[in-house]
């Protein structure tokens, strides 16, 4: 090997490793910025939405549907849902931050029932549409009821995405993308932390 290849050699090696560690140092200050951020939750007496009525569609813990139902939105401040919720649930379902993957009670959850989200119990998804998608968030090819969601397009993070709520209460639930299985190619993408699981 020439004088100048081993140079160059070395060189890129520096480099590599200079990528690495700008990387790495990088990554590692943006996971505990975002963990700084997590320890202040600001809870205040605003409360959020608009007032009126939505039907839902009803359904018992075994996934039998009962009916539609006019209901009243639920509305609440910031400090009452904190103290629903906890933190973390507060964060996700009513601030729409996301969990970390491979992290949710329910990205494994395989038992037949129903997800009802964690503000309302509204009947969100069923266990019968639930597939693995290998993203490390429950995934469904469709909602329990269409009229039980709501979505809307969210510009955050520089992307165009459709986000999925809670028609009751306008919980945070997660993102809808076209990339799931058949019949309906969908994929929702879910937070564990915006439901809880009731099994049959």
């Amino acid at each position: 090997m020439f004088e100048s290849e081993k140079v160059l050699n070395q060189q890129g090696r520096q480099t590599s490793r200079r990528v690495f560690l700008i990387g790495g140092t990088a990554a590692a200050a943006y996971i505990a910025l975002s963990r700084l951020s997590r320890l202040h939750v600001e809870a205040s007496e605003t409360v959020h939405g608009v007032a009126g009525e939505v039907t839902v569609i009803n359904f018992s813990s075994d996934g039998s549907r009962l009916g539609g139902q006019t209901v009243a939105k639920v509305l609440k401040s910031d400090r009452a849902w904190l103290d629903q919720l906890g933190k973390n649930s507060f964060q996700i379902a009513r601030q729409a931050d996301t969990e970390m993957p491979f992290t949710g009670v329910s990205w494994r959850e395989h038992r037949r029932g129903i997800f009802r989200c964690i503000c309302c119990e509204t009947a969100l998804f069923s266990s019968q549409t639930k597939f693995e998608s290998g993203t490390g968030w429950p995934s469904f090819w469709q909602p329990i009821a269409k009229e039980n969601v709501s979505e809307r397009t969210d510009l955050s993070l520089g992307m165009a995405r459709d986000e999925v709520r809670c028609v009751r209460c306008e919980a945070h639930l997660g993102h809808v993308f076209n990339d799931g299985p058949e019949p309906t190619g969908l994929r929702y993408c879910m937070n564990s932390a915006s439901m809880r699981f009731i099994p049959a």
